[in-house]
């Protein structure tokens, strides 16, 4: 036995080694080198062999030498990147590009008063790159955010200069919804003063835990803002420029003409009035053609960084102009932030940021309504101050290119702002950390307008009315100054802890006390020339005695106002073997804005989280799954945005004069009824989620659902006994959605890679009280209701079900005393049998319910293409600027198919003025906010590192690109972007700013 088990041994060992030969001889070394998606080496990847313990690193420039089986596998690997896995197929060169992995769980975030790496998060927080925002020609950065995180709203304005309007999971309140801004730190209310190229990342923070460290400030949700710093190590110059045009691709429909004519005369001829002459009406005028144009925009930004042994510098530039596509409408930006970091030794170290920042602003000279609303017959001018006037039936309308060219370049708008910060840190204990910083942040605007004198008008003649030339000799010029100072000073302390204990435990803590200071004052003024025309020229436009008699009309104005805020706030973070998790949080805070015996508050937030994929059981039977993670989070804050200081107190205004003999004596009444038992608003939600990579991480998918109530809602109503404003804590309502992402992220070869993502968003709004009792409604507009059951600002009147084609409808349907055949019929809401003010009802909401936005991307060698598409759905639009009874105005295209006998509509009522029920508004006046748009479409090109280093160019890259370029949708505006920044009265289009299509070049280079 003994023999036989030395022969077998003998026997097993000769043909391990005949196998060892063989798989030795099959080996091929393999070489190459990895870069990352800008084409840098990648030093330190990992290189296996798939299913084995064997592999090598890259080394500096990113090179490695490998021995492989012919048909092996390898597996490149790096944190922060996605794994691939290249099929060796006996080749000896594998060049191989990573890709940063979908989401990566390494990120670290913006949490509030410090960082968190991503895998950690227990609450709802979503990162955008700079390098995305960089992908858009904006002004300002939010507006590049569209799209792309859910749960998110925006509402762009193609306005040269102007802010988006933000929504972080609804409206969380009927006063003042906007989320909170942090940069590097600052509290703000707005970023306008940011450079868009700027920019290393944002990160927004969307659930109560994780804004309830800042307490009373946080309740709608915090955009934490992080700006660029050198790296380290390197010494680098950047220009970044891009060059567009402007175009409005949607205008609004409106009749030329021939149409105009026809349906002028049969609302004439259905009025039993006497028909128009239009014989000296001869024109066929595009209103909207003389006041939009296609406009160019240019941003230019430079930055400059180095970063030694002691010290890192970043220095950028920033210059950005925008023409409006309204003509005279013009804003320019200029931007420089100083960033300077001095580590004294390893640890101490201390530093500084500072902004300036100032803009001039050319403000629209007319408003795009009038465009919409002049009368196509009519012509323009007779010479350069020589206009026409609206036919008769239009008297209350002006001529709009004369109102555009009589004020143009009449306002002077301009505005400085600075902000900076000094802070030192300290590190001692080795675990401990120890940060003071110091922060301002000053406004100076001021503004000066003149109001010239009219041109000459000619009213053609109508009929056997002559022709006239019109001059206003009694017209005079005006002046008028305003001034506006902002100052805000803050101060964050904190103390940190952060330690890695055996046994897989691991600590994260900060402590910190706040404090906020803001104040403003404004100041403005005007005076009216009744002797004297001041000269069309700045240098006069002063409120100067020397300039304008000081005996003549002078109005003036001013206000300011001052607060404070001081909070204390405490943060825990604990995790074990990286599968359990738990952060916790709670904060002291108080605002000047209340009495003090309702100043303070004390609010909070715990989440958990378990990653289940670091269980052993899970690593053992589930496999294509790399992180699976489930957290759960409740918070508590509170909400003192939106409201004046002080309400809580009396105020007292001017009211109306009366006379005595020769004297005149102004009354003093209430400005407002104050409610000393004021009090910031309580907002408190939950947050349950999960997270999951998949696939080598190539999948990635991110669902949550939340549910946010915020109690004692602030709110302005009128009292109807005595019919002053009165500020109170008035009602309840919930906000609760889901929100999804999902991701995916490959590599196909060596040279092509793609992603894509995904996201959606459902929000649902109700109100679930107002005051006391039930049937207590907030009222605006007469358009817009806020009550209990129903969603914040909902559209409120009649609800049309057709049109009456006959007398016999009139008599069988319900109706209004005078309703006719011809016009809308009106859903009896009530059953009584006829229509009044009660069968008014729940018309649609102006705030999209949902929200979704798609995104591509991809390259192959040097190219790359991204295409960007965004939507929203479930919300309308209030198509105010078709409401206009004051005078005759122009049609738009659907008035071509207005009923003119039985048959011949059932949506268009009868064209007739003196019909006033077909003017009570109605669902005849709202349409679907729904759409889908192309955000942007960007092919560029980055040249070989190769071919550039040797011009001293490390990077340079060219690309063309199209925002807005198509937009699918059933509204009729300029845009389908309804106004969300009224939360009470939201969502009416009166002939809202176009949100252009953009085309431009531009040039990324780096030295």
């Amino acid at each position: 036995m003994k023999k036989i088990f030395t022969e077998l041994s003998v026997l097993a060992c000769f043909c391990l080694l005949l196998l060892s030969d063989v798989a030795f001889a099959q080996n091929v070394t393999v070489k190459g080198v990895v870069k990352d998606d800008q084409n840098l080496p990648i030093p330190s990847v990992s290189i296996m062999i798939k299913g084995t313990t064997n592999g090598v690193q890259t080394n500096a420039d990113g090179s490695y030498t490998i021995s492989a089986p012919a048909n092996a596998t390898l597996v490149f690997s790096f944190i922060g990147f996605a794994n691939q896995e290249i099929p060796v197929n006996n080749r000896p060169n594998i060049n191989v590009t990573l890709l940063p992995a979908a989401n990566d769980l390494q990120q670290v975030v913006v949490v509030g008063y410090g960082t968190q790496k991503k895998a950690d998060v227990t609450g709802s927080i979503s990162s955008v790159k700079g390098e995305d925002i960089e992908k858009f020609t904006v002004t300002n950065p939010i507006a590049a955010l569209q799209g792309k995180v859910p749960g998110m709203t925006v509402a762009n304005s193609g306005a040269p200069g102007a802010s988006p309007i933000v929504r972080l999971r609804g409206v969380s309140s009927t006063k003042y919804a906007d989320p909170l801004y942090v940069v590097d730190g600052l509290l703000q209310d707005n970023i306008d003063f940011l450079n868009p190229n700027d920019i290393e990342s944002i990160d927004l923070l969307r659930d109560a835990s994780s804004t309830a460290i800042y307490g009373l400030r946080g309740a709608n949700g915090v955009i934490a803002i992080t700006t660029k710093r050198a790296a380290k190590g390197k010494t680098t110059v950047n220009f970044q420029s891009t060059v567009g045009v402007q175009h409005v691709a949607n205008r609004i429909d409106v009749v030329d003409a021939d149409g105009f004519k026809k349906l002028y005369s049969a609302q004439l001829a259905n009025a039993s009035l006497p028909p128009f002459d239009y014989t000296n009406f001869t024109a066929n005028t595009d209103w909207q053609d003389q006041i939009l144009r296609n406009a160019t925009i240019n941003t230019n930004s430079l930055t400059i960084s180095n970063s030694g042994e002691k010290s890192t510098t970043l220095l950028n530039i920033g210059y950005n102009n925008q023409d409006g596509v309204v003509r005279y409408n013009n804003y320019k930006k200029f931007v420089a932030r100083l960033n300077e970091e001095i580590r004294i030794n390893n640890n101490i170290k201390v530093g500084g940021n500072i902004t300036g920042f100032h803009w001039r602003n050319q403000p629209t000279s007319v408003t795009l309504n009038r465009a919409i609303w002049a009368a196509p017959i009519a012509p323009i001018q007779a010479d350069d101050n020589t206009y026409y006037l609206m036919p008769s039936f239009q008297t209350q309308v002006l001529n709009p290119v004369a109102e555009m060219n009589r004020n143009r370049n009449t306002s002077i708008n301009r505005g400085y702002r600075f902000n900076g910060s000094l802070y030192a840190e300290v590190k001692f204990l080795k675990d401990f950390t120890w940060k003071s910083t110091v922060y301002t942040d000053l406004g100076f605007n001021n503004a000066r307008s003149y109001k010239p004198l009219p041109f000459s008008f000619i009213r053609l003649g109508e009929g056997t009315n002559a022709t006239e030339t019109q001059y206003d000799k009694f017209a005079r010029t005006e002046i008028a100054q305003n001034t506006f100072e902002s100052r805000k000073y803050q101060q964050d302390h904190t103390l940190s802890y952060s330690k890695e204990l055996k046994g897989g435990h691991r600590i994260d803590a900060v402590v910190g006390f706040t404090t906020v200071f803001m104040s403003s004052t404004s100041l403005n003024g005007s005076r009216r020339d009744t002797t004297l025309n001041v000269p069309f020229d700045p240098k006069f436009w002063y409120l100067s005695n020397n300039i304008i008699n000081e005996n003549n009309p002078t109005f003036n104005g001013g206000g300011g106002n001052e607060e404070s805020n001081a909070g204390g706030f405490a943060r825990i973070s604990y995790a074990y073997n990286n599968k359990y998790l738990l952060n916790a949080t709670i904060r002291r805070d108080g605002s000047s804005r209340f009495a003090p015996k309702n100043r303070w508050g004390t609010f909070g937030s715990v989440g958990l989280g378990w990653v289940a994929s670091e269980e052993s059981f899970f690593k053992d039977n589930i496999k294509g799954i790399d992180f699976l993670k489930f957290r759960a989070a409740w918070g508590r804050l509170g909400n003192s945005n939106g409201i004046d200081p002080n309400l809580y107190q009396l105020a007292l205004s001017t009211g109306e004069s009366a006379i005595f003999g020769n004297n005149v004596y102004p009354s003093i009444v209430n400005a407002y009824l104050p409610d000393p038992n004021l009090r910031f608003e309580i907002v408190q939600g939950i947050d349950v989620g999960l997270e999951l990579r998949a696939l080598s991480n190539r999948l990635s998918a991110e669902l949550t659902y939340y549910n946010k109530t915020t109690d004692g809602i602030l709110s302005q109503i009128i009292l109807p006994s005595v019919a002053d404003n009165y500020f109170t804590n008035l009602g309840k309502l919930t906000n609760k959605g889901v929100e999804i992402s999902l991701g995916w992220n490959d590599v196909i070869g060596s040279d092509f890679r793609y992603n894509v993502t995904g996201n959606f968003s459902y929000n649902k709004n109700v109100v679930n009280s107002i005051g006391n009792t039930s049937n207590f409604q907030i009222v605006r507009g007469g358009t817009n209701v806020t009550e209990s059951g129903k969603s914040v600002g909902y559209f409120y009147g009649y609800k049309q079900i057709g049109i009456y084609q006959s007398s016999a409808d009139v008599a069988r349907m319900a109706g209004f005393p005078d309703s006719a055949p011809g016009d809308i019929a009106f859903q009896d809401t009530n059953g009584d049998g006829v229509i009044t003010a009660a069968d008014r009802t729940y018309l649609g909401t102006p705030f999209p319910p949902y929200s979704y936005g798609l995104n591509l991307s991809m390259s192959y060698k040097g190219f790359d293409l991204a295409i960007e598409g965004q939507g929203v759905a479930g919300n309308h639009i209030y198509t105010q600027r078709r409401t206009g009874s004051f005078a005759v105005l122009n049609y738009e295209t659907n008035r071509l198919n207005a009923w003119t006998a039985p048959g011949t509509s059932n949506v268009e009522p009868i064209i007739n003025r003196n019909r006033a029920n077909n003017y009570l508004f109605s669902s005849y006046f709202l349409e679907p906010g729904d759409y889908f748009r192309i955000r942007n479409v960007q092919l560029g090109y980055a040249f070989a590192n190769a071919a550039m280093k040797s011009i001293g160019v490390q990077k340079l890259r060219l690309f063309i690109s199209g925002q807005n370029i198509k937009t699918w949708t059933k509204a009729t505006g300029y845009t389908p972007e309804a106004q969300i920044n009224d939360i009470l009265q939201s969502g009416a289009d009166n002939g809202i700013y176009p949100v252009p299509a953009v085309y431009s070049f531009g040039l990324n280079v780096t030295f």
